[in-house]
């Protein structure tokens, strides 16, 4: 039997990459005769970086940068294929980087993204992809572009910082000494949210409460960006702050629109990149899974598209998920089977501390009950 494991992290407790691990090695405990081919998944989030590193030939390069609180921090993008960046926005700017007691979207940045995106650029690096999810940030990008080379400048005509609350002091944003490599180059973004920069649908209403904004924060975040998106739209003569995924990650997904990347389906990017469709077309089953799963799944989330795949191609496919709620049956439409890895009450903390034995015991009850057929 030929099984594809393709699962998404479990967020806070296993990545892609071990949570694949972990289902191989109960796989093989059932049936030891099984082709077990392992695509770990990623949707543009925590793990993107790993996942395409775990699939590709591609070489880490460690890099000091600024981190989500202005700090210097040692982090890590990749290069493959010779000439593609792989960077991952939450290793660079994550929310989780930023200690509980400290999310505040007033002293976030993310201007480190930029510096990386710099240090490729140096690399002779042409091809971008780039991971949107989990940022600390709601600065719109902000930092990031002016660690590009772009002007932001006060009322006064002096340059503005490069922090969230810097934004509610911009005035002008001049783009004449932005990097001029970032017009000859590819920038793919992993994106896998479809808000734009403002509204009740945008950056700061919807993503703000989980980055530490307040209620008044996110009143003033939604103006001040409504306001810069209005000031870049004007220096570049192109309509932005609308189109779908300009409010990922903080905006970022605005100011990466500005440079010229496209935002694509974080989920079908990742597949695309570690050729998870030629896998499963010739499989015999296919396993996915993700931390928490719900209706949501199947709009944008890395087991929803694979589940697509499989189903396009019919190979079985079936959900393990640390937990299921909202309605199943719904997901049942698009999964051969959906499971849990809870087998008795208990609570978060316990489920999350217990996932990796949690996982391997309903992917045995899961093998044990296909075999039997």
């Amino acid at each position: 039997m030929k099984i594809i494991v393709a699962p998404d992290s479990f967020k806070g407790s296993l990545t892609s990459t071990q949570a694949s691990e972990v289902i191989k090695k109960s796989i093989l405990k059932v049936q030891p005769s099984s082709d077990v081919v392992l695509k770990p998944m990623a949707d543009g989030g925590e793990g993107t970086l790993e996942t395409l590193l775990t699939a590709t030939d591609g070489e880490q390069i460690p890099i000091a940068c600024t981190g989500p609180l202005g700090e210097k921090i040692d982090t890590a993008y990749a290069i493959v294929e010779g000439n593609t960046a792989i960077i991952e926005c939450a290793s660079i700017a994550g929310l989780v980087q930023v200690p509980q007691n400290k999310r505040n979207p007033d002293v976030t940045t993310s201007f480190g993204i930029g510096e990386v995106i710099i240090d490729a650029l140096n690399k002779g690096c042409t091809n971008f992809v780039i991971g949107l999810g989990g940022s600390a940030t709601n600065d719109g990008g902000l930092g990031m572009l002016q660690a590009l080379g772009m002007k932001a400048l006060d009322y006064n005509g002096k340059p503005i910082g490069i922090y969230g609350k810097d934004l509610q002091q911009i005035k002008k944003a001049n783009f004449n000494e932005i990097d001029s490599r970032l017009s000859e180059i590819k920038i793919k973004i992993a994106c896998d949210v479809d808000n734009p920069l403002c509204g009740k649908r945008g950056a700061s209403a919807v993503y703000g409460p989980q980055k530490g904004a307040t209620a008044k924060q996110i009143e003033h975040y939604d103006q001040s960006l409504n306001n810069y998106g209005d000031l870049i739209e004007t220096e570049l003569n192109q309509s932005l702050k609308d189109i779908p995924g300009a409010g990922a990650a903080g905006g970022l997904g605005f100011a990466m629109l500005a440079i010229g990347a496209n935002l694509v389906s974080g989920a079908e990017l990742l597949a695309e990149t570690i050729k998870a469709e030629e896998s499963i077309q010739v499989a015999d089953l296919v396993i996915t899974g993700e931390g928490q799963s719900d209706e949501q799944t199947l709009f944008g989330k890395a087991p929803g598209f694979i589940a697509s795949l499989a189903k396009k191609h019919h190979v079985p496919v079936v959900l393990i998920s640390g937990s299921l709620s909202g309605d199943l049956d719904v997901l049942r439409e698009r999964f051969s089977g959906c499971f849990s890895i809870t087998n008795k009450p208990l609570s978060l903390e316990a489920c999350m501390e217990n996932a990796e034995e949690l996982l391997y015991e309903q992917t045995k009850q899961i093998i044990h009950l296909i075999c039997s057929f």
